[in-house]
């Protein structure tokens, strides 16, 4: 009912091994004179051959898999190579080859780390920051390709360490500047390198201190209307990233940042809607003053409602309702039980309570046992049939047990309304709750005795 990247490899990379005549081959291992064909140490000079030569043995001349040619480089110290060559290439097409072989080597993790200890991310950026500002659409392929291959070599963790050097790391500063930049490539680029380097909590924290989220949040907010729909989603995936610590969140709330992502609401997009969902998500976990706080905003409510019902990206459905149902069990509050109430949205908790997810399930049924607890009337639950759903989910063979003993726990809480505990005895309720006495699971036996014994006291 509701659901739930990397990029896939390199396009163009050959898949068939072939040889051609003249190629030196030793074993299965390419050797130190191809390094010295590539790069001439003596004097630094260009050599298109020796380039053309590493492009070739790259794509296609070694008669081996793509996987034992980068793990032969390794031995030979290619990334030493190709940084000088990066350094020395002063046309187009010389930079589009060494990228290309840069690209397609980076895949190996091996080859990352060695790229990264070789200066290869720190050659690219200042490649870049020579390249910016320019129209020649040579340059912005090269930018782009360079950029991209940043991003890239970020995934590998102490790569991505590395280049992050505790927030002083020259690639983390030229990435701060992309933010900044107006260039929508190096603003993507820049997004999902933040997102990579928050991947751990410590460099989460730093980020934060050194002020890296306003700058993400004015990014936002250029791209509002009719922006670029995916630096939207990678800034949001950023923020996400970065409000997961808990100290960080309530630094974030402080900073107004709710305040300021709230302006994409009003975006049409399903992956801008999927990504904002997902990251208020994460700002009130474990925030009882932001979960009030938003789940008494009526044009939030409003807009969760409507994607509660988007037919067409279940992502976005089912993420609505996660946090729809976060505002309730995070806020505890009267206020936001009654809003989600005016709004319509406990039929959607219902609804989500039926999901094939466990965890959405359980999330619902918690949020829903927390509105029963609430005063807001008796008989709130019955004109939507919670005990009907709930009652055949409980006769189900193959419900799981978690599902049992967190519907059990809703009921428990239902059975102190009269009103409820008369429509429990209308659908005798009593007798899923004896065969539930004898469950195999302990807690799941206790809870429907504990049920059984409310039920039999007089109202």
């Amino acid at each position: 009912m509701f659901p739930s990247t990397m990029p896939t490899s390199r396009a163009g990379l050959i898949k068939t091994e072939w040889t051609r005549p003249g190629t030196k081959q030793t074993g299965g291992k390419i050797t130190s004179s191809t390094s010295s064909i590539v790069y001439s140490r003596q004097g630094h000079r260009e050599d298109p051959l020796g380039t053309h030569c590493l492009n070739q043995c790259c794509f296609h001349d070694i008669s081996m898999t793509l996987y034992t040619t980068r793990e032969a480089l390794v031995e030979v110290g290619v990334a030493e190579v190709l940084t000088a060559q990066l350094k020395l290439a002063t046309d187009a097409e010389r930079r589009h080859i060494i990228l290309e072989v840069l690209g397609s080597l980076g895949e190996s993790d091996v080859l990352k780390l060695q790229f990264v200890e070789s200066g290869v991310p720190e050659a690219l950026s200042e490649m870049i920051r020579g390249l910016q500002g320019g129209s020649d659409p040579h340059d912005l392929c090269s930018i782009k390709i360079a950029s991209n291959l940043i991003v890239s070599l970020l995934l590998g963790d102490e790569s991505m360490q590395k280049c992050f050097g505790e927030g002083t790391g020259v690639v983390y500063r030229d990435v701060l500047s992309w933010l900044q930049s107006s260039n929508t490539q190096l603003q993507l680029s820049g997004a999902l390198a933040i997102a990579n380097f928050a991947r751990n909590d410590s460099n989460c924290v730093k980020m934060l201190e050194l002020g890296v989220v306003p700058h993400i949040l004015t990014l936002l907010e250029q791209h509002v209307d009719e922006g670029d729909v995916s630096v939207q989603h990678a800034g949001l995936s950023a923020l996400r990233n970065l409000a997961i610590p808990a100290s960080n969140k309530v630094r974030m709330l402080e900073d107004g940042v709710t305040e300021r992502i709230r302006t994409l609401l009003r975006s049409d997009m399903p992956p801008v809607q999927f990504k904002l969902l997902g990251t208020l998500h994460m700002m009130v976990d474990g925030q009882e003053e932001a979960a009030a706080v938003l789940g008494k905003d009526e044009v939030l409510l409003a807009r969760i409602m409507e994607w509660c019902e988007a037919r067409d990206h279940a992502g976005v459905r089912g993420e609505a309702n996660r946090l729809l149902a976060a505002l309730i069990r995070h806020s505890r509050a009267p206020e936001v039980i009654n809003a989600v109430t005016k709004a319509d949205g406990v039929r959607h908790l219902i609804s989500m309570a039926t999901s094939e997810h466990l965890i959405m399930q359980n999330e619902a049924l918690v949020a829903l046992a927390i509105a029963s607890a609430i005063d807001i009337g008796e008989g709130f639950y019955y004109p939507l049939r919670l005990l009907p759903t709930l009652q055949k989910m409980l006769d189900d063979p193959v419900a799981t047990v978690e599902f049992k003993f967190s519907a059990l726990g809703l009921i428990c809480s239902l059975a102190n309304s009269s009103s409820m505990k008369e429509e429990m005895e209308s659908l005798n309720l009593k007798e899923t709750l004896n065969k539930l006495s004898g469950h195999s699971s302990t807690n799941v036996a206790t809870q429907a005795d504990t049920v059984l014994a409310m039920l039999s006291e007089t109202s």
